[in-house]
């Protein structure tokens, strides 16, 4: 793999960029491989990635059925924090904020991280006791978090309404000041690069069509769009469609899996200096690179597996929006889109081992996938890897919906589910 560096680039301006070589290989599937991951996003692509680097498996494949970057990790809000309630989630999302912070230098790739601070607002008695039980909780993991007046929320960021008067008064905020955002294809781009680079074969327009089990019932193989493969290890990490892949191998998930809609504004100058959030009203915002505004929602309240969402949930998403920040009125929207959101009954993550020997899984994120990609892709590496859990996701068992011992982050969540 040819490093990024400032002489790489000032050579490749002077040759008009033609020396470039394809960031990743257009392998062939072999016949068999050590490891399979089912899943070509942040999550799967990730943890094939710290299989090579940290556990020197390199007879791996990444099969994806469309192509890089074209699922969740493409759409979704790209929001980056670790301010959650439950110390099992603080150390989860906090392991990947660190992670986040030296992912560009780690992959050779700049990812745009940009630390511009999450802002989370309030706007009832039960949103500031709530919120304050966060902060306190969040210092006592060493997680930085601090309680905002509404004036001081408005001198960090100017655009926000604090008027009393609007239907959604601002009474404080919680701040997490190393929470930002990253470019989401650019993370999957560094990770399939740097997977790449040692020798995992990223296999796209590959379609899993069936999981194949030995007589003992563990795991010998998969079927695909693309023939046959053999493999003693899968880990299955597909978001939304993760009940309909474990159900090849006979695996009943705990997960209801629904859409989950964003849009963007037309391009602006710099306007909005960090990302704000508010739960009571279902609605986030941010500015990107370009300049456009990033607007999330909620969940729609049905399950369903579209990626275009009902238009009565952007329509109260942008009410709110406006009332928050009437400087934003006369907006033009640009595009809008949806992703597939797999939900556990608790709001947290399934991240280890499954009943069926040598099958494992990474989903159940909800909202939240993207902040915790370069963390969960490290501790599912580790599982897979070494067939037991990282201390981290220990937690984050299957069997934790019947043992009773649920990570209950509803509260926690972006927007409430």
């Amino acid at each position: 793999m040819r490093r990024f560096s400032i002489s790489s680039l000032l050579t490749e301006a002077l040759n008009g960029h033609q020396g470039w070589e394809r960031q990743w290989r257009t392998p062939t599937p072999k016949a068999a491989y050590d490891a399979i991951i089912i899943g070509g996003g942040g999550h799967g692509l990730g943890a094939a990635y710290y299989l090579a680097k940290e556990h020197g498996l390199t007879n791996i494949a990444v099969l994806e059925k469309g192509w890089i970057g074209g699922g969740n990790a493409g759409r979704n809000t790209t929001i980056i924090r670790s301010n959650y309630l439950y110390d099992e989630s603080a150390a989860l999302f906090e392991h990947a904020v660190k992670l986040w912070e030296g992912l560009s230098q780690e992959l050779n790739y700049n990812v745009m991280f940009s630390q511009r601070g999450v802002l989370m607002l309030a706007h009832n008695v039960h949103d500031v006791q709530s919120f304050k039980r966060h902060v306190y909780s969040n210092r006592l993991n060493g997680i930085d978090n601090e309680w905002m007046t509404p004036e001081q929320a408005k001198d960090f960021c100017p655009p926000l309404n604090i008027s009393p008067d609007i239907r959604y008064p601002v009474m404080g905020a919680a701040l997490q000041r190393r929470g930002g955002t990253a470019r989401h294809d650019a993370v999957v781009w560094g990770y399939a690069r740097g997977a790449d680079a040692l020798g995992v074969d990223i296999i796209q327009n590959c379609e899993v069509t069936a999981i194949n089990r030995g007589p003992d019932g563990a795991v010998t193989g998969v079927e695909t769009s693309r023939g046959s493969i053999k493999t003693k290890k899968i880990g299955v990490s597909v978001a939304g469609h993760t009940s309909m892949v474990m159900g090849m191998a006979g695996v009943r998930m705990p997960l209801e899996s629904f859409p989950l809609q964003a849009l963007v504004s037309e391009p602006v100058k710099p306007c909005f200096p960090c990302v704000l959030m508010s739960n009571a009203v279902h609605a986030y915002i941010s500015q990107s690179d370009k300049g456009e505004l990033v607007i999330g929602a909620g969940t729609d309240q049905y399950v369903s597996y579209s990626q275009q969402g009902g238009l009565h949930i952007t329509t109260h998403t942008l009410d709110a929006i406006c009332e928050l920040f009437p400087q934003f009125t006369r907006m033009k929207m640009l595009r809008s889109w949806g992703g597939i959101v797999d939900v556990t009954p608790d709001r947290s993550p399934i991240v280890g081992k499954t009943p069926v020997k040598g099958l494992y899984v990474n989903c159940g994120w909800g909202t939240g996938g993207f902040k915790a990609t370069p963390g969960s892709a490290h501790v599912f590496a580790h599982t897979i890897a070494r067939d037991e859990p990282h201390p981290i996701n220990a937690p984050f068992t299957l069997d934790r919906f019947r043992t009773g011992r649920l990570i209950d982050e509803a509260a926690a969540a972006a927007v409430a589910h």
